[in-house]
């Protein structure tokens, strides 16, 4: 079994040894996204004929402000219910996955690129599913550690998060993609440690962004501020996903 690991905690780029992308015919729920890729695909469409996508909120991850933009239905165990009244049938499907914690739409413009990076843990599967791809590589597509590969609508890439990856969208046209995050079967137990970590590491890259100091902290004390804010994520989600559950009946 792979070492559970988190940016959190360990600082550099990952070095575990997972494929840069998974065989899909090797992932159990394939088949139901890709046969199911329309309905996703056209609620997304009649989503943005009234409404925007927002901007992604790392504004460093990309090379051009403002050009990833995403909306979503589950961040790392919370959900957005108040999302959910546009895409009832995606919200559907993507429930029935075992080990769900993370889904949305992203919106990659003209001349977008996300810069290389590693992810928050090894712990998830991955999983792109191409909408409106408008071109392939090497104008528009995607790269894990040394491979590149064009998305392709209706298709899955899946990978490891925390393998070094970017995005490129070099074309005129916009790039939409379905993202969801899925617990790998070895991790399937520690789900909700998983998301409170990852929603901990990503509270203090938010605050790192406005108070740059915090990049430069020792280890030591990233490790206990995550120590700390972990249980209070673990807490926070269901309290969230309780009172906003309670309030849309």
């Amino acid at each position: 079994m792979s070492k559970l690991w988190f940016s959190l905690y360990d600082r550099g780029t990952y070095k575990g040894d997972e494929p840069s992308f998974y065989d899909t015919r090797d992932i159990k729920f394939t088949k139901l996204i890709e046969d199911n890729y329309l309905v996703i695909k056209n609620e997304l469409e009649a989503y943005l004929k009234h409404h925007q996508l927002n901007t992604y909120f790392n504004s460093t991850m990309v090379e051009q402000h403002g050009t990833w933009k995403t909306i979503s239905l589950k961040w790392w165990g919370i959900n957005f219910y108040e999302n959910y009244k546009y895409f009832p049938k995606t919200i559907s499907l993507i429930n029935s996955l075992d080990g769900l914690v993370s889904a949305s739409f992203n919106k990659l413009e003209p001349q977008g690129k996300i810069k290389p990076h590693c992810g928050d843990t090894n712990g998830i599967y991955r999983c792109h599913l191409g909408l409106e791809v408008p071109a392939k590589i090497p104008t528009c597509g995607f790269r894990v550690l040394d491979e590149w590969k064009s998305w392709e609508e209706g298709k899955l890439l899946v990978f490891v998060d925390a393998q070094n990856h970017e995005a490129i969208n070099l074309s005129d046209k916009n790039r939409f993609i379905f993202v969801f995050d899925v617990v790998r079967p070895e991790f399937i137990g520690k789900k909700n440690y998983i998301a409170s970590t990852v929603i901990s590491s990503l509270f203090i890259q938010k605050r790192a962004e406005a108070f740059k100091i915090l990049y430069k902290s020792p280890l030591w004390l990233q490790k206990l501020v995550g120590q700390i804010l972990v249980p209070f994520a673990f807490i926070a989600i269901r309290v969230r996903n309780m009172l906003f559950s309670l309030l849309r009946k």
